[in-house]
């Protein structure tokens, strides 16, 4: 299958990257554009028509608000689309894509080394998780290879369309919440005495080491905490202190302003 990437900011690359194989890429910056093409192979195209031209599955990686603009050019030259776009539901691809197998995923960065979590929007018609579209229909595609390119990037959840913007706020956006609160921690250290790269190493393979943990014990974030939290012990006093200082709110609200529900 023939990808190409319309678009090559910070999340193309990462889909790049992840799934380590040429692409076919265009971009308004076009330094970008040969950029990603030379570290991952394939070629940067001049246009974004020429990409769906020869691309068996295009990937809108542009900004949402090109929703139009982009698809007055692809339309009429793809064979399959996915998009990426955050805030974009089906029903609004479907409309700029008639006629065209459609698939809305959304991944988070950690694809870029085969760790990430990917959402794959599913709909009520063609281009939905199991379908059981067969690529008879021109378009050199099945929902399976789709689905299969998809999952090489870490771990696949389909979800109803409806949530998709909900897991957004909880994984997309979520690399960024874990570097802050892991930037917190190592200025905690630093403020302490602990040198910042010393503290950094410490903070990060921990993180490493209890997302593994929590994976081998089903995912189960209450029994872990437990394990580690002693009744009356340093642990205990340093979650108190967490939940004191609004931890969970903090994360409430981050959520809720993601949705656009904040004040």
């Amino acid at each position: 299958m023939q990808v190409g990437l319309i678009g090559c900011g910070n999340m193309a690359r990462a889909l790049a990257r992840g799934w380590r194989r040429p692409v076919l890429c265009s971009d308004p910056i076009a330094e970008r554009a040969r950029g990603l093409a030379e570290e991952v192979g394939g070629e940067a195209l001049d246009s974004n028509a020429e990409v769906a031209r020869r691309a068996d599955l295009v990937v809108l990686c542009h900004k949402p608000a090109q929703l139009h603009e982009v698809a007055a050019e692809l339309a009429p030259e793809a064979r399959a689309v996915a998009s990426i776009l955050a805030s974009t539901p089906l029903e609004a691809l479907r409309a700029c894509y008639p006629q065209r197998p459609v698939y809305r995923f959304i991944p988070s960065l950690p694809v870029e080394v085969r760790q990430g979590a990917v959402v794959q929007a599913i709909g009520p018609r063609a281009g939905a998780a199991g379908s059981g579209r067969d690529g008879g229909d021109g378009s050199g595609v099945t929902d399976a290879e789709v689905t299969e390119l998809f999952s090489q990037l870490g771990t696949l959840v389909a979800l109803d369309d409806s949530l998709v913007d909900v897991a957004t706020g909880l994984m997309s956006c979520a690399p960024a919440y874990v570097a802050l609160v892991a930037e917190a921690q190592v200025d905690a250290g630093v403020r302490r005495g602990i040198p910042a790269q010393l503290g950094a190493q410490l903070v990060v393979q921990t993180l490493a080491g209890t997302a593994e943990l929590l994976r081998e014990r089903g995912y189960d974030t209450v029994a872990v905490r437990r394990e580690v939290t002693s009744p009356g012990g340093l642990t205990a006093r340093g979650v108190a202190a967490l939940e004191r200082a609004g931890l969970r709110s903090a994360f409430n609200d981050a959520l809720d302003a993601v949705l656009g529900q904040g004040t």
